[in-house]
């Protein structure tokens, strides 16, 4: 007996948009588009008509904000949403806070050729609303939430580096990591999985609720502590030496499952120059990237960690890292930035501060 289908309901102003999205969706064997609204209020009484799985969402419509409807949905009913966001300054940011709202992954309309670019995103849409059927939707952060408790750090290391890796419901789960990180935390380098002209403004989001310091990587740059090195968004972020020092290096390599920036080809730089000296994090996501460069990692004597399933919102990269022994700790979400910074005081040449 085949899975029922997943059920959508697309949500957009634009009646090409949700033409495309319908042709898209239904264009697949799994999932079905149920009903499709131009607007919020629409919308709401079709969600409790015909419940969907997924709910497709633009931002800027008539009625209600798009991102007004997302807190209160995510608020009174969770359910996974998908954000289809423009590719611009401005809208990076809306996306960003739509993600921190509760959101689990985004899409960003071409800027040209709206339907041949629309038509060209047509597997990653469908793998998107997929991740997003078997996601833990949950009610996201509002704006009035206190900022995160400090970690405590009686010992640093110039010599230990953190390095993340994650994808689907991955810019929140990092925030989670990064804010209570005290200010001389040892250099951390970030892969996560997102669209170029949208790291930018992640890292400049990041780097206003941390005491850390929080940046787009830049190539050549020197990899320093208290800093956190976002990967931009299609190029691959790896960890060089330069002399005694560590520097970032950035390519434009072909993508590495699928994806670019990569988090294998992290891992792997990480493995080759850092060795013990590294720690690495997997974080919540879909797919298999990151798996096999954790592995190398543990093989290198770093010390490794894997999100635990029941705080992911997608439970993939995760599970694909334990399936093949790359982590030696599964660790709850909330507990990430503690057990990190247990694991920097315990293991290198720390020095009292």
């Amino acid at each position: 007996m085949s899975a029922p289908r997943i059920k959508v309901l697309c949500v957009d102003d634009s009646a090409l948009i949700r033409d495309l999205m319908s042709e898209i969706i239904n264009s697949q064997s799994d999932m079905e588009v149920v009903a499709t609204a131009p607007d919020p209020l629409v919308a709401r009484d079709l969600i409790k008509r015909t419940n969907p799985d997924v709910l497709t969402l633009d931002v800027e419509m008539p009625r209600m904000d798009g991102l007004d409807f997302l807190e209160r949905l995510m608020r009174l009913r969770p359910m996974p949403v998908l954000m289809v966001s423009s590719l611009t300054q401005a809208g990076s940011e809306i996306t960003l806070r739509a993600l921190e709202l509760g959101a689990v992954d985004f899409v960003s309309k071409p800027q040209l050729g709206i339907r041949s670019g629309m038509l060209d995103y047509s597997e990653m849409i469908a793998d998107k609303i997929r991740a997003a059927a078997r996601s833990r939707p949950r009610a996201g952060r509002r704006q009035q939430d206190a900022p995160a408790e400090p970690i405590r750090a009686p010992f640093i290391s110039s010599e230990k580096l953190i390095i993340i890796g994650a994808s689907t419901g991955g810019t929140e789960a990092i925030r989670h990591v990064l804010e209570p990180l005290p200010a001389n935390t040892p250099a951390i380098l970030i892969t996560q999985h997102m669209p170029g002209g949208f790291t930018r403004s992640f890292a400049e989001r990041l780097d206003r609720l941390c005491r850390i310091s929080v940046k787009e990587a830049e190539d050549g740059e020197r990899v320093l502590p208290g800093h956190a090195y976002i990967a931009p968004g299609d190029r691959h972020l790896k960890l060089s030496r330069s002399g005694a020092n560590y520097v970032v290096a950035l390519d434009d390599g072909e993508p590495v499952n699928r994806h670019r920036p990569s988090v294998d080809v992290l891992f792997n730089s990480a493995a080759k120059n850092a060795g013990r000296n590294a720690i690495g994090v997997i974080l919540t996501g879909m797919g298999k990237d990151g798996a096999a460069g954790l592995l190398d990692m543990r093989k290198a004597g770093a010390h490794t960690l894997a999100q635990s399933e029941a705080t992911c919102v997608v439970y993939g990269m995760p599970r694909e890292a334990v399936a093949v022994g790359g982590a030696v700790e599964t660790v709850d979400l909330e507990q990430m930035a503690s057990k990190i910074m247990q694991q920097v005081a315990s293991s290198g040449r720390a020095q009292r501060v």
